[in-house]
């Protein structure tokens, strides 16, 4: 690869909702570029960005991919990202390397909810960001109608560049406002709004910076080199948003942004320095090797990948490096430009190059790499929450750590997965970020691991306690010849504080029972409470006070009062008012509104509490509690409710008693398992 300077380096991301044809403008790009001899296409299979099989079999992107191209002496480097709800842990990852974005709004289409999620995310990580509207070549589609969209979602910063020449859903080509070309090809009624988009463009560079807005003021224009100088920098600081466009599939528009991102989008030397722990990065590919770990796969030929973007220094093939978040070293061996499922080895990476390297030992995400001696990481990614979760069961027996193992290994690949046992129901659970997400986890599992599992709503990890103070007793005596067994147990229980857990009070005085035997006591209330009552769920909140009791010289033992104990609590227990208390869970729907209705309706039915609706862009906010047994499957209904155009975040809150009458049924059921067993 041809070594370039750090200011002839670009990279950025490419975001937008699902199938607003992102993929097709990254091939487009590819084409173009002349990095691809021939145009990828997503329907056919031969696209260069979705190679993976799931990819190709399913016509949607599902892994970030990162690729390379250099136009007019830049190296490029983009990461083409899923569209999709179910993989955004992979756009967090590529948002958080990048220098600046490319979101595709389709003009058919409008904004989605994915668009304004990848939006706020460019925001939070404050990178500068340009718009391609896409698809102007077909039917129904209108570059102003879409341009007024955008406005009104995400402001005035939101400016013209390039607008489409050619009749309403036949453009021939591609009209840049700045420098004038193609101008001349522009019709009715763009031809007229020339003039007006400049000069929201020139308002909006002019209000970026306060000596060029007086110098506008008063002679009412600015040179094009001022504009140009002052439009980069806009970039940068967030302040405005140029907004392209075109048909990525007939390759109108493509040439133009490939010009615009190599003159106006920020290099590594652009944009504020990396933090490195609270210590300040510059490029410079003479200083000390910093390096952050985004991603990882398992490439079929050469074993893991681990995808890195360097900020500082120069990693190099045949050396060894530092990994300061486990204080281990790493050998690096063949470092490897990215282009699809091709990798070209190459020498060095410097400072912007987002690349990989095969084979590293103990190197995971968010890892940090560097020179030895430092000290210092950079902070990590924070992966969304998964959304659903599922309980897996072997198909066949025998096959549970197999399918533990290849779980675990493929959650090593993708942050956005958990596995975990969960303790009071036993049960092995698959989080992720929607049902196709867990169905791809699944269909990889029995790829690689040749081992399937069958999948089932997870148990409600319900939980006991008690709303008024009650007394249990229990003498318990036991003589079969020889040593005997007693052991005498007055307790008093009272509710505590949601939250609370146990306390275990002794109030014995007298010497009623020898201290040492209390210890035992509370192991048998211990015992209990992990086992449950009413319906085998743990207890919780409660307070348990030991007041009297009795003991034999010869009989009494460890074990007569751990027994006494556990069943003078289970007595006290079903005197106190038991109750069955279940999982709260805070959650986020955002949505367009005209769903509303229906989504806060929904939510009504599912024994949700709405406690508060707020705009976002042109799209509505809903927030409510809502039990966790009524939304394990809210995935699938939130997108047949919404034609996929809603997203939605949980998360814990608190735990709620259960009504009574679902409350028996709960009980009902675990009494009907019990007999079962």
């Amino acid at each position: 690869m041809e070594k370039f300077e750090v200011s002839g380096t670009r990279n950025f991301v490419v975001l937008g909702h699902g199938t607003c044809g992102k993929t097709t403008l990254v091939d487009s790009l590819m084409h173009k570029s002349g990095e691809n001899t021939r145009f990828g296409r997503v329907d056919n299979g031969s696209s260069v960005s979705d190679y993976a099989d799931e990819e190709k079999e399913r016509k949607i992107s599902i892994f970030a991919t990162p690729l390379h191209l250099t136009w007019k002496n830049r190296s490029i480097f983009l990461i083409d990202t899923p569209g999709y709800a179910d993989f955004f842990g992979e756009v967090t990852a590529s948002v958080r390397v990048a220098d600046s974005a490319v979101i595709v709004v389709d003009s058919s289409a409008g904004i989605g909810v994915g668009t304004q999620r990848t939006w706020d995310e460019t925001e939070k990580c404050g990178i500068g960001k340009l718009i391609y509207i896409s698809r102007l070549d077909k039917e129904n589609t209108d570059f102003s109608r879409t341009y007024d969209e955008i406005v009104k979602t995400f402001g005035k910063k939101c400016v013209p560049v390039v607008i489409p020449a050619g009749k309403e859903g036949n453009i021939s080509a591609a009209a840049n406002i700045i420098n004038g070309n193609k101008i001349d090809l522009l019709e009715e009624p763009l031809r007229g709004k020339v003039s007006q988009y400049r000069e929201k463009l020139i308002e909006a560079v002019a209000e970026s910076d306060d000596a060029l807005l007086e110098k506008y003021l008063e002679r009412g224009e600015i040179s094009d080199e001022e504009l140009r100088s002052a439009l980069k920098r806009s970039i940068v600081r967030g302040l405005v948003v140029p907004v392209l466009s075109g048909s990525a599939d007939r390759e109108i528009g493509t040439e133009e942004l490939l010009d615009f991102i190599v003159e106006y989008m920020p290099s590594p030397a652009d944009v504020s320095p990396a933090k490195f722990s609270e210590r300040e990065i510059l490029p410079d590919p003479g200083a000390g090797l910093s390096a952050f770990i985004f991603k990882t796969i398992t490439d079929p030929y050469v074993g893991q990948l681990t995808y890195f973007r360097v900020y500082s220094g120069l990693l190099k093939a045949d050396s060894e490096v530092l990994n300061v978040s486990n204080g281990g070293k790493e050998r690096i061996g063949h470092i490897y430009i990215i282009k699809g499922k091709e990798q070209i080895s190459v020498s060095e990476a410097g400072p912007g190059d987002i690349m990989a390297v095969a084979k590293l030992k103990n190197t995971h995400v968010n890892n940090t790499l560097a020179a030895f001696g430092e000290k210092m990481t950079f902070n990590p990614i924070i992966f969304p929450k998964p959304l659903v979760s599922y309980a897996v069961y072997a198909k066949a027996k025998g096959d549970e750590e197999k399918i533990g193992a290849g779980l675990h290994k493929i959650a090593e690949e993708d942050p956005t997965l958990k596995i975990g046992r969960n303790s009071d129901t036993k049960e092995l659970i698959i989080s992720g970020m929607g049902d196709l997400h867990i169905e791809i986890a699944m269909a990889r599992i029995k790829h690689k691991f040749n081992v399937e599992a069958n999948l089932s709503v997870p148990k409600v990890a319900y939980k006991e306690t008690i709303k008024k103070l009650a007394e249990g007793h229990e003498k318990y005596k036991k003589q079969s010849g020889g040593k005997g067994q007693y052991g005498e147990v007055y307790l008093k229980i009272e509710p505590l504080e949601r939250g609370k857990g146990f306390e275990f009070v002794d109030e014995i005085v007298g010497g009623a029972i020898p201290r040492n035997y209390l210890p035992a006591v509370e192991k048998g209330i211990r015992e209990s409470m992990t086992e449950g009552v009413l319906a085998g769920y743990p207890i919780v909140d409660f307070c348990a006070r030991c007041y009297d009791g009795s003991y034999h010289e010869v009989d009494s033992s460890e074990m007569a009062f751990k027994i006494a104990g556990s069943k003078a609590f289970k007595d006290a227990f079903l005197k106190a008012k038991p109750v069955l208390l279940e999982p709260i869970m805070n959650i986020e729907v955002i949505i367009p509104s005209d769903y509303m209705g229906d989504v806060t309706g929904d939510l009504n039915a599912k024994r949700g509490r709405i406690v508060g609706m707020e705009p976002v862009g042109m799209l509505q906010k809903v927030k409510a509690q809502v039990p966790q047994s009524e939304i394990f499957r809210y995935s699938t209904e939130l997108r047949s409710m919404t034609g996929g155009r809603g997203t939605f975040t949980i998360d814990f809150s608190h735990y709620e008693e259960v009504p009574a009458h679902i409350s028996q049924k709960v009980i009902d059921e675990s009494k009907k398992q019990d007999e079962e067993k």
